[in-house]
């Protein structure tokens, strides 16, 4: 680090497991001194920083840089990158880098490892990582101050569970894109939605994600161990389908730290957090465990290292700079770095050589093989690309043709395709928006930096959007997170009765009868259903009591017996029941509370009789006449036995009794509404038009008729007779 050091200058680390509040700790030093810089491993980690300093000191005063964004203000104080782009050439008063444990990676360790080595702050030096780093810190920074962090929370074994099984607020982590995606799946139709993180994702669209499930939108984390690292959720649980990675160049079982780094999401500050086996996964050894949960792990006990002091006299001299040996016995060389080997393969070919035989253009070409492999492409495919973007950085001029790059930029500029061809543009782009923010690499470059940033964005929205369309359903998501507040839902039942909840079409609500959405099945079934259970129960309630106080015309009776309210089948006459008696059974309504059920019950019972008294005059009073004591004998017989047949009779029926009434008792008879034809004995009123009808509609249902086997006979308006 150029600047001068204070030979007071304090060096120290700060060590510990997941959530023991490091990275929190080293922004507040930072703030502490007049200028400062913190090298973080991540980008969206680095956003996430650099947006809680600029709410703290203003975004003049912090700057951000990371190999696909500069944000610089001529008077930022705070530096907030990434490792690799930290500026090293800038004196700070404070400098910090997390996770330093990442000197032993195998791909970025030597980074890390330089930084440990060679950036130091004026005053003070901090740097943050797990404990297993602190003999190698020890060795490489003799007399260095270390201080260890506990976790604030306590981090337990719970065992196998099912994903079905899992609790809300869980972390399911698998280590394949396809295991990811068919957990995702799982978790949607069992638990209605998963917000799904991977390290194939651009950083905004796995920040859309992580929002998902922290505003509560989902309750489940379907991810890769990219959830080990930098982003702070609230998570409950996590729980791993696999226990071995790819990690670039073989198939491993993890190591029973990144385990730890993985489930020590669980639980945030002074919350407990748990971690277990699901699915597939095979079962974590006792010791393994005891090591997660004691935070007890094998140290680090080499680091990747590379030398810094390159000689670009020539290309030769460059490589042999690149293999000079390790000055320490715990400084591993590292090997198969993508830079170097693109470097190797370009540097040998006919049309390079002229133009690398001076250091500028040797410094050159050693940029562009810098260039980040972010499409996880085959080497040679990634070597090409370099080597196209050499052919313009090595002439004269120095710069990308703006016209060129327009032509790359702008065929990525689409978001139809599905998941996994939005990924590969997204990815593409991501590289172009590295390549535009190299000040001296691209021809109107501030211009292209914009562009880039604008496809970037609109690529990871509409990931994030296809994302939430394959693995949430969000009717099913809301109504669940409705029905576990404990304020009422938002509901709206429209003319047509669709019935709305939480702005989520769930059904019809056809007079008193919810009728679901026929295309939810299984748990959105259970949702919708219970949605609808609790949310219309005000609106049922308004409708039956509507019923309760309704007048005579306000319901009418079908062909079929069934009673209309408002142009909607509410109730139906029920079977067996005395013809001037009828009652009602109601369809549906069960959702409504039972004492405005039955008000509304008793309502259209009494509206039956209301009409029998209306309709049925001369039947009502021919009943009442055979029961009262205005007949006597005989007479009383014949009434009763005709009310009892519905007005009507076969006279030959009745012939023997017929035969035997007195002048008198025929004229009672008469006076009851009775009259005597040749081949009948009836009531002419019951021949009118609607009482015939009605008369003929209650005497099928009181019969035991069942209109869904055969429909009522009702005689045509108008007509009096059939042969």
């Amino acid at each position: 680090m150029v600047g001068l050091i204070d030979r007071d200058s304090r060096v120290w680390a700060v060590l510990g497991p997941t959530n023991t509040g490091k990275t929190h700790l080293a922004v507040e030093r930072m703030l502490g001194h007049p200028t400062g810089m913190i090298g973080l491993p991540l980008r969206l980690l680095a956003r996430e920083v650099y947006d809680r300093i600029v709410k703290q000191k203003g975004v003049g005063h912090v700057a951000l840089v990371t190999g696909e964004e500069r944000i610089v203000p001529a008077s930022a104080r705070y530096f907030v990158a990434t490792v690799e782009a930290m500026p090293l050439d800038r004196p700070f008063s404070f400098i910090a880098i997390d996770e330093i444990q990442l000197c032993a990676d195998p791909d970025r360790g030597h980074i890390f490892t330089d930084r440990l080595l060679r950036a130091r702050g004026q005053a003070e030096t901090m740097f943050l990582g797990s404990d297993t780093m602190r003999p190698m810190i020890r060795a490489m920074i003799p007399g260095i101050e270390i201080e260890r962090r506990e976790r604030l929370s306590t981090l337990s074994y719970t065992g196998v569970k099912k994903i079905t099984k899992l609790a809300r607020r869980s972390a399911i982590v698998a280590f394949s894109q396809e295991e990811v995606y068919a957990i995702a799946e799982l978790i949607r139709r069992h638990k209605g939605g998963a917000a799904v993180v991977m390290g194939a994702l651009s950083p905004r669209t796995r920040n859309a994600q992580v929002a998902l499930y922290q505003s509560g939108e989902v309750d489940f984390l379907v991810a890769t161990d990219a959830i080990g690292m930098g982003l702070n959720m609230d998570v409950d649980h996590v729980a791993f389908a696999s226990l071995s990675k790819f990690d670039g160049r073989r198939h491993r079982p993890l190591r029973a730290d990144e385990i730890a780094q993985i489930a020590g999401r669980a639980g945030r500050f002074r919350t407990d957090g748990t971690f277990g086996e699901t699915a597939d996964c095979p079962d974590l050894d006792a010791e393994t465990i005891e090591r997660v949960e004691g935070h007890q792990f094998e140290p680090v006990d080499a680091l990747e290292w590379r030398t810094s002091d390159l000689d670009y006299r020539s290309c030769q001299a460059l490589i042999a700079s690149l293999e000079a040996p390790s000055p320490h016995p715990s400084l591993k060389r590292s090997r198969g770095a993508i830079d170097e080997e693109a470097f190797r393969r370009l540097a040998i070919l006919a049309w390079v050589q002229p133009l690398t035989r001076s250091s500028v253009g040797v410094r050159r070409l050693w940029d562009a093989c810098q260039l980040p492999d972010f499409r996880k492409a085959p080497q040679d495919e990634h070597v090409h690309l370099i080597e196209g973007l050499a052919e313009h950085l090595l002439k004269p001029k120095g710069l990308i043709p703006s016209d060129w790059f327009a032509r790359r930029v702008n065929e990525l500029d689409r978001t139809d395709g599905d998941i996994e061809q939005l990924q590969q543009r997204l990815a593409a782009i991501r590289t172009w928006t590295y390549v535009a923010n190299r000040s001296d690499w691209v021809d109107e470059n501030r211009h292209w930096q914009g562009q880039t940033r604008v496809i970037e964005d609109r690529l990871s929205d509409t990931l994030h959007e296809r994302l939430m369309q394959r693995f949430i359903d969000k009717r099913t998501s809301a109504l669940l997170k409705g029905l576990k507040r404990e304020n009422a839902m938002e509901v709206d039942v429209n003319e047509t009765g669709e019935v709305t909840v939480e702005g989520h079409a769930i059904g019809r609500l056809v007079g008193l009868r919810f009728q679901a959405d026929p295309q939810a099945s299984g748990l959105e079934e259970r949702a919708v259903k219970n949605a609808a259970s609790q949310a219309l129960r005000p609106e049922l309630t308004r409708r039956l009591e509507a019923i309760a106080t309704g007048g005579i015309n306000d319901f009418v009776l079908s062909d079929l017996g069934v009673i209309i309210w408002r142009g909607d089948e509410i109730a139906k006459l029920m079977g067996r029941q005395p013809l001037l008696k009828p009652k009602a059974v109601m369809i549906g309504g069960e959702l409504a509370p039972e004492d405005v059920m039955k008000r509304a019950q008793e309502r259209l019972d009494n509206w039956l009789l209301e009409i029998v008294a209306r309709d049925l005059v001369p039947l009502k009073a021919l009943a009442e006449a055979a029961e009262g004591e205005s007949l006597k004998g005989l007479a009383r017989g014949v009434a009763y036995r005709v009310a009892e047949a519905g007005g009507v009779m076969d006279r030959a029926e009745l012939d023997a009794d017929i035969k035997q009434l007195s002048q008198d008792d025929r004229k009672a008879l008469r006076a009851v509404g009775l009259r005597f034809g040749r081949a009948n004995i009836y009531a002419p009123a019951l021949l009118k038009p609607r009482p015939a009808r009605l008369h003929a509609l209650f005497a099928f249902f009181a019969g035991g008729g069942d209109p869904a086997a055969s429909a009522p006979f009702l005689p045509p308006l108008g007509v009096t007779s059939f042969t």
